[in-house]
């Protein structure tokens, strides 16, 4: 990276996003999303609940999580993570039915992301959602968490 370069945006995929590459209502902006991934315009962070997740998932969506784990960074369930997601539950923001998500929410912001990507827009990528999330890991100590779906994310050719 040449001097003066940005760093690469660091961004938590969460499952969905993992699953949308062969998924044809968001198969073209997940692709898209892992291009730059290839690219350097972001770095990613993933964690074993994402690895926990698919275990149950397609032979072609764990292959294609494999690829992408020499590219990415793992972060790992904390003490720090798991008070996070009991106080998105506390809050109300999710119920404990939904507390995998919040938990995803959680660790992309103890690790610092900069953005969490997903295509959950009931628990997640929601308009009512994420101000709640921001809300309560200002009450933290914690800097707000960018979320969006990858289509909010990613730059195409005439926006370059």
């Amino acid at each position: 990276m040449s001097p003066g370069a940005l760093q690469p945006r660091r961004v938590y995929a969460d499952t969905s996003v993992f699953g949308g590459v062969f998924d044809a209502e968001f198969d073209a902006h997940s692709k898209a999303f892992f291009d730059q991934v290839r690219a350097g315009r972001f770095r990613l962070v993933i964690s074993p609940v994402i690895e926990r997740e698919l275990a149950a998932a397609p032979d072609q969506v764990r292959a294609w999580y494999t690829d992408f784990s020499g590219l990415s960074e793992s972060t790992l369930v904390t003490s720090e993570s798991l008070q996070l997601q009991a106080s998105y539950l506390s809050a109300g923001i999710v119920s404990e039915r939904s507390a995998e998500d919040a938990l995803h929410v959680a660790l992309a912001t103890v690790s610092l992301c900069d953005i969490l990507v997903s295509w959950n827009f009931k628990h997640i990528v929601h308009v009512d959602k994420g101000p709640k999330y921001n809300a309560v890991n200002a009450l933290r100590g914690y800097r707000d968490l960018a979320i969006h779906s990858p289509a909010e994310v990613v730059h195409y050719e005439e926006d370059l």
